[in-house]
């Protein structure tokens, strides 16, 4: 499974174009097609951007819920609310639509930050909000979520 790995501080145009920095466009370029889907994301004011690959993966999970629960269908059309397939254009950008940038709060200042095997678009001000956490909170948090993953080395 490929990561991806960085954080980056760039602009939005009034047309909801974002020019990607060269070093994620060479990571996307390690993705089979070159296509990729663009939704919001279920925790946060902000988007999510998955390799065709990857979400095609999901999409095999959610299809596996029974669509005659109730919960189950209204979440998966909470979950694929204003999904959208994107591709760079020839000047490296992604165009974002208009009702995903204002569920993000996009402005001009944008943060693209790495999440594993999706990256997150964030308006610049929310992203430092979401991060401006205590040493403290952030070391309870790494706790609770790690504390228990055993980290064995596996054996080749």
């Amino acid at each position: 499974m490929k990561n991806f790995i960085g954080t980056y501080e760039c602009r939005i145009d009034d047309k909801g174009r974002l020019k990607l920095p060269s070093a994620l466009v060479k990571q996307m370029g390690d993705f089979d097609d070159g296509s990729f889907v663009i939704k919001r994301a279920v925790f946060q004011p902000c988007l999510e951007v998955y390799p065709m690959t990857g979400w095609e993966q999901l999409m095999q999970k959610l299809n596996s819920l029974n669509r005659f629960i109730k919960k189950n269908a209204d979440f998966i059309r909470m979950f694929t609310a204003g999904v959208k397939v994107v591709e760079l254009d020839n000047a490296g950008r992604l165009q974002i639509s208009k009702d995903l940038t204002q569920f993000a709060n996009l402005k001009k200042e944008i943060v693209i930050t790495s999440a594993g095997e999706l990256f997150e678009i964030w308006d610049k001000e929310a992203y430092e909000n979401v991060i401006a956490t205590s040493e403290e909170n952030f070391a309870k948090l790494a706790e609770e979520v790690m504390g228990n993953i055993s980290f064995e080395e596996k054996e080749l």
